[in-house]
């Protein structure tokens, strides 16, 4: 059977692969410790589930329309309003989606097309290390990616020099994702301001249709003395700014599938309105039972969301701790979402205690599985510098990150050169 060019080309989430790994092994009752899955191990707050069970119950499991109904684009709009300081929006600019990666990938799709004959594709500039999609989503999307490689000196951000070094005739997105997956880390308003005046310096001379988008997917979960910041706030670029998130991660809520978009002005009913042409071909829209749900996320969860950042803070700082105990394992001290980007150079090269070649992370990644029983994310299809770090999610117990680490400690000594 022949399939398609893209679908063959297309690699598979490494993140999402290890993931399944882990849990595959435990399901076999094998002790693995698992830093692979970006997923908070709390539960869905109770009032979401009773809000989403009550909707049942009084059925609610009819089509809905397909951009979200209209009270629950309201309370999104008015979150982006008064919480990101987004100007310019109204519920028409908002459209929901079954997941903040499903948001992204309509967007692409919407802003992105296949190269016109005789023309180069259009271009989008990705800071990297960065989340292993957002290449193959643009990639599939008709966009070539042009990475803009950070350094652990930079805490792995972009600068405004190095930004307008990138930018082209033929830019046409700019990714930005505060704070970071991988990478732990986020850009402070200052910087992000900085930033907005290279686009609008470009966009007014020689990249007009440069748009920026904004995966903000972590914006709760900072504990790094750095306030969070929509980029799409500054006047300058807000309607050239698509601002993505989900309920995901902040609310624990990764299997409920709800993700949204939305920017302001003419600009951004105009995606919105791509956005949801698209969505209509695809999935329609989400369960009509899952939008009170978000609605009570929204209005009524803010003590669960900060009791998680708290836990989050605490284990940001026992995962550092360990990790700077361990031999040759640096890291940038993560200030936002719940990973730890160590860099494991120093350990390539070598041959693990089993007799097992380690000349990759991949390899890293492989051999601690098997001998140590734990799961973390090889960091090559993170892009740039990624190529010699491991990803480790810290979205598991104290417990877990002591044992684990300690599992991984054991692992890094019996190394042999």
């Amino acid at each position: 059977m022949l399939l398609s060019r893209r679908v063959s080309l297309l690699k598979p989430s490494s993140t999402v692969a290890v993931m399944n790994t882990a849990a595959a092994l435990k399901a076999q009752g094998i002790p693995v410790i698992s830093f692979a899955a970006g997923e908070p191990d709390f539960d869905t707050p109770k009032v979401v589930k009773d809000a989403a069970i009550a909707a049942l119950q009084a059925g609610h499991t009819k089509y809905m329309p397909t951009p979200g109904d209209a009270p629950t684009r309201k309370a999104i709009a008015d979150k982006l309003t008064a919480e990101n300081g987004i100007p310019n929006l109204t519920p028409d600019h908002v459209v929901i989606s079954a997941g903040g990666k499903n948001s992204l990938y309509l967007v692409f799709q919407a802003l992105l097309d296949a190269p016109a004959p005789g023309q180069p594709p259009w271009d989008v500039l990705l800071p990297v290390p960065a989340w292993v999609s957002y290449a193959p989503i643009a990639e599939l999307s008709g966009g070539r990616v042009v990475e803009l490689p950070t350094t652990p000196d930079s805490a792995f951000k972009i600068s405004p020099a190095q930004l307008e070094r990138a930018i082209t005739p033929r830019s046409r997105i700019l990714v930005l994702n505060s704070p970071s997956n991988p990478c732990g880390t986020m850009y402070s308003p200052d910087e992000l301001r900085d930033l907005a005046a290279v686009v609008e310096r470009a966009a007014a001379s020689i990249a007009p249709d440069l748009c920026i988008v904004s995966d903000e997917i972590y914006e709760k979960i900072i504990f790094g003395g750095i306030p969070h910041c929509s980029i799409g706030a500054f006047p300058s670029v807000a309607e050239r700014t698509i601002t993505v998130n989900g309920l995901s991660k902040a609310f624990a809520m990764t299997g409920w599938r709800v993700g949204y978009a939305a920017g302001s002005g003419p600009f951004g009913l105009q995606v919105a309105q791509a956005l949801s042409k698209l969505q209509g071909q695809v999935t329609t829209c989400l369960p009509a039972f899952i939008y009170p749900a978000i609605r009570a996320a929204l209005a009524h969860c803010a003590a669960d969301v900060e009791s998680m950042r708290q836990a989050f803070a605490s284990r940001a700082e026992l995962i550092f701790s360990l990790a700077s105990r361990l031999p040759n394992l640096p890291a940038v001290r993560p200030t936002g979402a719940f990973y730890l980007f160590p860099d494991i150079a120093a350990h390539l090269g070598t041959t693990s205690a089993s007799g097992r070649a380690v000349r990759t992370p991949a390899d890293f990644a492989q051999a601690l599985l098997d001998e140590q029983r734990v799961a973390l994310v090889p960091g090559e299809d993170f892009g740039g510098p990624a190529a010699h770090h491991v990803r480790i999610s810290f979205a598991c117990s104290d417990d877990d990150l002591r044992e684990g680490m300690r599992r991984l400690g054991d692992f890094l000594r019996g190394l042999k050169r």
